[in-house]
C-alpha cells in the first residue's frame, strides 16, 4: 500500500470531479470545515456551474495551477487509479477528509487522498490506503486492511481482520466475516454475505456470497 498518513485535512482544497459522487465529497468537506476553492471536471457542461456552492473552474488538466492538495471525487475505482497517477507525477499533493460524524480511533492510519463518509465507524488498528472510500455508516472493525483504491459503499460492514485488496469493490450492504481476504479489483454485489475469500477480479453476489464471473482487469 501507498504510504500512511494520519495528518488532519488542510484548511482548503479542489476538488477533482464535478459529478454526484463530488456532490457528497463537498458536502463531506463543508461538514469538515474545509474549504472547497473548486472543482474540476472535464465534462463541458459542468464548467461554470457550481456544486454545493463550490465553482467548477476548468478541465482536469488545470488542476494543478490552483496549488492545493485535491481529493479525487471519482466513484470508479479504476477511474480513480488513473487520475491518481498521472495527476501525482504531475506533482498533486493529496489531502485525506473524515465526515465530523465518523468514528475513527486513533490507532487507524489512513492514506492520502482517503475520505470517510458521515456515521462511518473506523476500529483500532485498521489500515486504510491510498484513495479510498469508506462511504456512509460503513463499518470497518479491528486490524482490517483496506489496500489502495478500494471502495465501500453505504452500509458495508467488515468483521475484524478482513483483507480488501487494491480495487475491489464492496456494493451497498456487503457484510464479510472475520478474517476474509477480497482479492484485487473483485467485486461484490449488493447484500452479498461474504463468509469465504473472493479471488482477485471476481464478481460475488448473493447468501452466501459465490463468485459469477471474473471481472475484467485494465
Amino acid at each position: 500500500m501507498s504510504a500512511q498518513s494520519t495528518a488532519p485535512a488542510p484548511a482548503s482544497v479542489v476538488v477533482v470531479g464535478a459529478g454526484p459522487h463530488a456532490k457528497v465529497i463537498v458536502a463531506l468537506l463543508a461538514s469538515a470545515g474545509v474549504k472547497v476553492e473548486a472543482c474540476y471536471d472535464d465534462v463541458q457542461a459542468r464548467i461554470g456551474t457550481s456544486l454545493l456552492g463550490a465553482p467548477v473552474r476548468g478541465p482536469i488538466a488545470s488542476v494543478l495551477d490552483a496549488r492545493l492538495p485535491a481529493i479525487l471525487a471519482v466513484g470508479d475505482n479504476a477511474a480513480r487509479e488513473r487520475l491518481a497517477d498521472a495527476l501525482g507525477e504531475r506533482g498533486l499533493a493529496f489531502a485525506t477528509a473524515v465526515h465530523p460524524t465518523a468514528f475513527v480511533h486513533e490507532s487507524v492510519t489512513i492514506g492520502p487522498g482517503s475520505v470517510i463518509f458521515a456515521g462511518a465507524v473506523v476500529q483500532p488498528d485498521a489500515r486504510i490506503g491510498a484513495h479510498v472510500i469508506v462511504n456512509t455508516s460503513a463499518s470497518v472493525d479491528h486490524d482490517c486492511v483496506l489496500e489502495d483504491f478500494v471502495h465501500l459503499a453505504p452500509g458495508v460492514h467488515l468483521a475484524g481482520t478482513v483483507t480488501v485488496e487494491r480495487g475491489a469493490f464492496l456494493g451497498v450492504g456487503t457484510v464479510a466475516i472475520p478474517g476474509r481476504r477480497i482479492g484485487a479489483r473483485a467485486v461484490c454485489g449488493a447484500g452479498a454475505v461474504v463468509v469465504r475469500d473472493v479471488a482477485a477480479g471476481a464478481k460475488a453476489v448473493g447468501v452466501p456470497a459465490r463468485a459469477l464471473a471474473r471481472v475484467k482487469e485494465d
